[in-house]
């Protein structure tokens, strides 16, 4: 498994684009995937990242101003951090303040994993590229996320939360392997998980609209 599908997808780009693919475009598509699970778990992608990297996985290289993510005191934080979120997000009332507080960390999570894939440029231009890649992205999983969430306190009052939750940690762990495994796949995957996500919440809200037309007739 080390580098062969980042090798292969550097490769492969490489041959499409010239340098800039390996450069600009694998970071790219591999940013547009942590920073969709970030989206979903603020620290999850972040630690599975800098794991990645610390153990010589996937082929995967950061750029060397982001050493300090896979310090061993980075890695006990994140690790921490991650296992609370896990822990709050099944709790009815504490996952909508874990909510609240990952509109502005899940984007700026986002921006760091994003940003620290940009191995092949200085680090003020990782930053940068990390923050157009990484934010916005995390800030539109997070908003669908928010909508899911939403209805389903609605139509279960705070019960489904836990269910609803436990599939955004397997959607969170897929996402960022996948972005490890096959990054030319993420745009694809992405949209699919968009669309997934959108339609259960609409599928919630129907059926919280129907169960109120009951309750009305």
């Amino acid at each position: 498994m080390d580098g062969v599908s980042i090798e292969a997808a550097r490769e492969t780009l490489t041959a499409l684009w010239g340098q800039a693919g390996a450069t600009w475009v694998l970071p790219v598509l591999l940013g547009l995937g942590l920073a969709a699970a970030t989206g979903l778990r603020t620290f999850l992608p972040l630690l599975m990242m800098a794991g990645s990297e610390r153990l010589g996985l996937f082929g995967l290289s950061l750029n060397d101003d982001w050493s300090w993510v896979t310090s061993d005191a980075a890695l006990i934080a994140l690790g921490v951090a991650a296992t609370v979120e896990f822990v709050g997000d099944k709790i009815p009332g504490v996952d909508h303040a874990l909510h609240s507080m990952g509109l502005v960390a899940r984007p700026v999570a986002a921006a760091v994993a994003a940003g620290g894939l940009f191995a092949a440029v200085d680090p003020t231009t990782a930053a940068v590229a990390g923050v157009i890649v990484g934010a916005p992205t995390a800030l539109a999983f997070n908003a669908v996320q928010g909508g899911a969430r939403v209805a389903s306190t609605a139509t279960t009052g705070g019960l489904g939360n836990p269910v609803l939750s436990l599939i955004e940690d397997v959607l969170t762990v897929f996402t960022v392997i996948l972005a490890l495994l096959a990054p030319i796949l993420i745009p694809v995957v992405l949209v699919i998980l968009a669309v997934v996500v959108f339609r259960l919440a609409r599928r919630l809200r129907r059926f919280q609209e129907r169960r109120r037309a009951r309750m009305a007739a």
